[in-house]
């Protein structure tokens, strides 16, 4: 079964064309990496997709059901869950507060009903010794971590990640992407921005590679990364 599906998807800003006819889909339970310069319309397809931003052309399904129309608030609540690229977490509240309030949030649930789940997530993330530490006091993996964590809380099944290995160190990055990893298990989708490959080929089945709004390739890592086309527009090689 098919979790998500863009067909022929564009977008505009005035003149701008950021999203041009995009059209590709995921199964459930598969990692996509979406590579791209700077201005590629990257982030824009993730608001396209999480509903924070509406096509004016094109339908994107989401577990079989046109969402095309429908706010963020909806599509979270039906299982889209997203990170940001810098995380933005409720500062004056506990690291477990802030996941209450999202799987509080995400599920329509009271928050004596998600206690349990929230605290499996922080085990799972790596902040279970950090629950009762403010989130503004929090350095930048421990934010990362919270973001992913908020996103699990609202029990997504599409998981949208925005570039959250970028400013990490490499051990760093290699925990992040242990835990990402750990996530495949319990079958949630990933879709997933980064600008740091080897994290990213570690983890995705596909990538997807967009270019002034339109996809010039998808298909497995290794084939896509040896693409001349993606080379001479993503790394910047003149083949």
């Amino acid at each position: 079964m098919l979790i998500l599906e863009l067909q022929n998807v564009s977008k505009s800003f005035g003149a701008l064309r950021v999203t041009d006819d995009v059209t590709f889909a995921v199964p459930e339970g598969e990692a996509l990496g979406v590579i791209g310069p700077n201005g590629a319309g990257k982030s824009t397809l993730f608001n396209l997709i999480a509903g924070t931003i509406r096509p004016e052309a094109g339908a994107i399904r989401f577990a079989g059901r046109n969402v095309t129309s429908e706010p963020p608030m909806t599509r979270c609540q039906r299982g889209v869950g997203r990170t940001f690229q810098i995380p933005q977490p409720f500062e004056q509240l506990t690291v477990f507060e802030n996941l209450l309030v999202a799987a509080a949030f995400g599920s329509r649930k009271r928050e004596r009903e998600v206690t349990d789940s929230c605290a499996e997530i922080l085990v799972e993330t790596g902040l279970f010794s950090r629950a009762n530490q403010l989130a503004g006091a929090l350095g930048l993996l421990q934010r990362k971590r919270l973001e992913l964590a908020r996103a699990l809380a609202t029990d997504p099944k599409l998981l949208l990640l925005d570039e959250i290995a970028g400013g990490l160190t490499e051990a760093e990055c290699h925990s992040l992407v242990e835990t990402i990893r750990g996530l495949r298990r319990r079958g949630v989708s990933i879709i997933w921005i980064e600008h740091v490959l080897h994290a990213l080929n570690a983890v995705v089945d596909r990538l997807l590679v967009l270019n002034f709004g339109r996809v010039i390739g998808v298909g497995k890592p290794e084939a896509i990364m040896a693409s001349r086309e993606v080379r001479e527009v993503y790394v910047g090689i003149d083949v």
